[in-house]
């Protein structure tokens, strides 16, 4: 698509319309096609992106934390993550034809680039960043709740982070291809007030500790600690 046409298709979708147009072209422009650009300084979407980032995550923060009163700290920090991970910025991107919008260097286009979930999400928030930019705190709010009501309502209705070893072992085995390992350290009281204590480690590394009346209930706290450790250091 060409920039007048991919600007009317997409704020037709989300509803905006760019007082500074610029903004909105800086916001589809990849590194590698600015690359290409030889002396002509053209700005690609990264600083944008940035900004995208954060007033996402406070947006989305803002509306989880009255849509869902109920929910304590842990699992609203778990159901933003889901939100407003990669993949889940991608299928909204997608929704938007994002992809087909942007300017990406020859060889990114050959290699696929407008169908990557990376480029595509990365857009998104680089064009919501420039949504802030152009008209505000405001603007960029309503559109974010637009675009985002669905996917948060369907994420908590997931029960996001209730299996934590499940999540646990895909976090790990997706990014190291390893599983972690569980381990019963210690089994205390009467059989019928016995309380169990459990590690889970990975690569011969404590990442959590936990305690319960069964076994499993040890293992899922024990998981628990682990993801939010690994979310800390995310």
């Amino acid at each position: 698509m060409r920039r007048k046409s991919c600007e009317k298709s997409l704020t037709e979708k989300i509803g905006y319309t760019f007082r500074n147009p610029d903004l909105f072209c800086e916001a589809l422009t990849h590194k590698s096609f600015s690359n290409e650009q030889y002396g002509r300084g053209v700005p690609h979407n990264e600083r944008l992106e940035f900004l995208g980032d954060a007033v996402l995550d406070l947006v989305v923060s803002q509306y989880i934390f009255h849509a869902f009163p109920d929910f304590p700290e842990g699992r609203l920090t778990r159901l933003r993550a889901d939100v407003v991970s990669e993949k889940s910025l991608a299928a909204i991107g997608r929704t938007l034809d994002l992809g087909a919008c942007l300017f990406l260097g020859k060889g990114e286009a050959r290699s696929g680039g407008r169908d990557k979930d990376s480029l595509i999400a990365d857009g998104l928030e680089a064009l919501l960043g420039s949504i802030f930019c152009d008209g505000g705190l405001e603007e960029v709010r309503i559109i974010i709740e637009s675009l985002f009501r669905d996917p948060i309502e369907r994420a908590a209705q997931r029960k996001i982070g209730a299996d934590y070893k499940t999540r646990l072992q895909e976090n790990l085995q997706g990014r190291f291809g390893k599983p972690p390992r569980y381990a019963l350290v210690q089994a205390e009281g009467p059989d019928h007030e016995r309380t169990y204590s459990v590690e889970v480690s990975f690569e011969d590394r404590i990442i959590g500790r936990g305690q319960g009346r069964t076994k499993k209930a040890a293992e899922q706290e024990a998981a628990c600690k682990a993801l939010e450790e690994l979310e800390r250091l995310a």
